[in-house]
C-alpha cells in the first residue's frame, strides 16, 4: 500500500471557521501574536496568554471538521495515510484520521511548565490559571510557541522521507521548520499542493497544483489519485 504523507496548515481548518493570524496582518482574533504565542509573553502576562488559549479552545469545541478533513480520512481505505499537521486543533482526528502527528502542539492538552514531557488531556475548554502539574509547576498550554524548538520535526522528516506521495494543504510554506519538510521528499515522490494561493517560492517546481480551498481541493485530489 502506497504511503501518502499529508502536510496540513492553517488553510485546512479555515473552512471550519478557525481563523489564523496568517490572513490578518499578524493579529489572531485581534491579539498580537507576540503577546500570546511566546515564552516571554507567558512569563510577562500568563493571565492574558491563558485567556487567549481558553478562547481558542472554546472556539474549537464549537467547530466541526469540514469535507476536506473527512476526505483525507477516507483515503485510509486505499493508502497508508500519515498526516503531519501544523494545526493545534483535533479536527483531523474527529474526522476519522488515525495517524496524525502534531508539529506545533495540541490545543486540548496542557503540560507542565517545567517538564515538556508531562502532558495531560484537559477536561473541557477552560484551564484555570495556577492549576499545577504533579511536579508542582503551573500547567501551560501544550503549544510550541515562537522561539521554542519543535520536538516532532524529526519524526516528521522521517515520514516525509518514506513518502510515495506527498500532499501539502493550506500552508504558505513560510513557517520553519515545517516549510523545510518539502525538501525531504525522496526522488520520484509525487508532490501535490492544494491552496487557493500557490506560494511564489514553489511555482516553478515539479509540484502539481490544485488551486482550491481544502474541501474542494481534497475531492479533486481523490480523483487525481484514483486516475493515476
Amino acid at each position: 500500500m502506497n504511503k501518502l504523507v499529508v502536510l496540513t496548515g492553517a488553510g485546512m481548518s479555515a473552512e471550519s471557521g478557525i481563523r489564523t493570524f496568517r490572513d490578518s496582518d499578524g493579529l489572531w482574533e485581534e491579539y498580537n501574536v507576540m503577546d500570546v504565542c511566546t515564552p516571554e509573553a507567558w512569563q510577562r502576562d500568563p493571565e492574558l496568554v491563558n485567556r487567549f488559549y481558553n478562547e481558542r479552545r472554546k472556539q474549537l469545541y464549537e467547530a466541526q471538521p469540514n469535507a476536506g478533513h473527512y476526505g483525507l480520512a477516507e483515503l485510509e481505505k486505499d493508502f497508508d495515510v500519515r498526516i503531519i499537521t501544523q494545526n493545534i486543533d483535533d479536527l483531523h482526528e474527529r474526522a476519522g484520521s488515525t495517524k496524525v502527528l502534531h508539529l506545533h502542539g495540541e490545543l486540548k492538552k496542557v503540560r507542565s511548565s517545567r517538564n515538556p514531557d508531562l502532558i495531560y488531556d484537559l477536561d473541557g475548554w477552560e484551564l484555570k490559571l495556577g492549576t499545577k502539574a504533579e511536579d508542582g509547576s503551573i500547567l501551560r498550554p501544550h503549544i510550541v510557541w515562537f522561539g521554542e524548538s519543535v520536538p516532532n520535526i524529526e519524526p516528521a522528516i522521517d515520514l516525509v522521507q518514506q513518502a510515495d506521495i506527498l500532499v501539502i494543504i493550506g500552508t504558505s510554506l513560510a513557517v520553519y521548520p515545517a516549510a523545510s519538510l518539502l525538501h525531504y521528499a525522496p526522488a520520484g515522490c509525487r508532490i501535490l499542493l492544494i491552496d487557493p494561493k500557490i506560494p511564489e517560492s514553489v511555482k516553478n517546481s515539479k509540484i502539481e497544483f490544485i488551486e482550491k480551498g481544502a474541501s474542494e481541493g481534497v475531492q479533486i485530489l481523490k480523483e487525481k489519485l484514483k486516475n493515476k
